[in-house]
Formats: C-alpha cells, sequence, structure tokens
C-alpha cells in the first residue's frame, strides 16, 4: 500500500516537473518576444511582414482579449490567479503517462498564456500586444494569446473526441 502511494507522488511530481519546466520555457519566450517587440516597435510605425496582410504593430492593453473591459485590472488579475492556480492543480494531480501527454499539454499552454499576460499584468498594469492580422482585422494580439488559444483548441478537441468523462478520474478529491 505505502509502495503503491510512494509510486504515484513521484509520478504525478513527474507530471508537475513537466509542467513546469515546459510552462517556463513558453512563458519566458513570451515575455522575451514582448520586450523585443516593446523595444523595436514602441512608438514607431508598424513593421510590415506581408503587406495588408500580416504587420507588427505595439499595443498596451488594458483590458482581456481584444481589448475588452479595459481598465478592470484587479478582476483580470484575480480571475488569472484562479485560472493558474487550477491549471498547476489539476497538472499536480495528472498522471505521468503516455494517455495524458496531449492534456498535460493543452493544460502547459493555457497556462503559459495566463502565466505571461498575468506577469505583465502586474509589473506594467497592462498587457503588451504586437502581432496584427490585418488581412482579416484580427485584433493585436500576443504570444500568450496564442499559446491560449492553442490550449483552449486541443482541450475542446480532446474533450469532444480522445477522452471519455471516466478518463477525468484524476481530477475527483
Amino acid at each position: 500500500m505505502f509502495k503503491n502511494v510512494c509510486k504515484d507522488l513521484f509520478i504525478r511530481f513527474r507530471s508537475l516537473l513537466v509542467f513546469l519546466a515546459c510552462l517556463s520555457m513558453l512563458t519566458a519566450f513570451d515575455l522575451l518576444t514582448k520586450q523585443a517587440a516593446a523595444g523595436a516597435l514602441k512608438g514607431k510605425m508598424p513593421f510590415i511582414l506581408i503587406k495588408n496582410v500580416l504587420q507588427l504593430e505595439y499595443l498596451e492593453n488594458t483590458g482581456i482579449a481584444f481589448g475588452m473591459f479595459p481598465g478592470s485590472r484587479i478582476f483580470f488579475m484575480l480571475v488569472s490567479a484562479a485560472v493558474i492556480a487550477a491549471l498547476f492543480w489539476a497538472a499536480a494531480r495528472m498522471p505521468f503517462n503516455r494517455k495524458y501527454a496531449w492534456l498535460l499539454a493543452a493544460v502547459t499552454f493555457l497556462g503559459a498564456g495566463a502565466v505571461g499576460n498575468f506577469i505583465d499584468r502586474i509589473a506594467l498594469g497592462y498587457v503588451r500586444d504586437f502581432i496584427y492580422f490585418k488581412l482579416i482585422n484580427f485584433p493585436v494580439f500576443n504570444i500568450a494569446d496564442a499559446y491560449i488559444t492553442v490550449g483552449f483548441i486541443m482541450l475542446g478537441f480532446l474533450m469532444l473526441f480522445v477522452y471519455s468523462e471516466d478518463d477525468y478520474d484524476f481530477m475527483k478529491l
């Protein structure tokens, strides 16, 4: 019994370690791109990558996705902290095996996006956005936003087509 409990804790500890290592690398990349964008683009004309399609354009976003609800910094920081805590909890409880590798990846992308934008909100009071798809007039976004989008798409796909309700038993208290 004790041996099985120790083995289970070790396996879950590995999931958390993988989650933290990948989250740290993804968050560092996000923050580096934001810093580079601020240094190269702030106060300057947009940098055209593909004319009338894609450009880099610096924007300070005090709202959430797509600039909605500007000026609600404290509320968004509290919600972000709760989401980040829930993702850490899920990663810590998730079995470390092939079956859950994609789920761990989805949770990691969601966590990295949330942490990257959370750090901006705490340190700066706004989130630095800089990628603009002009072709479809898509709101300016950043790498963390892309992580969140990829994480949600992965999570949705996995929930709909890969996992059954019983596969989430590890989440039960």
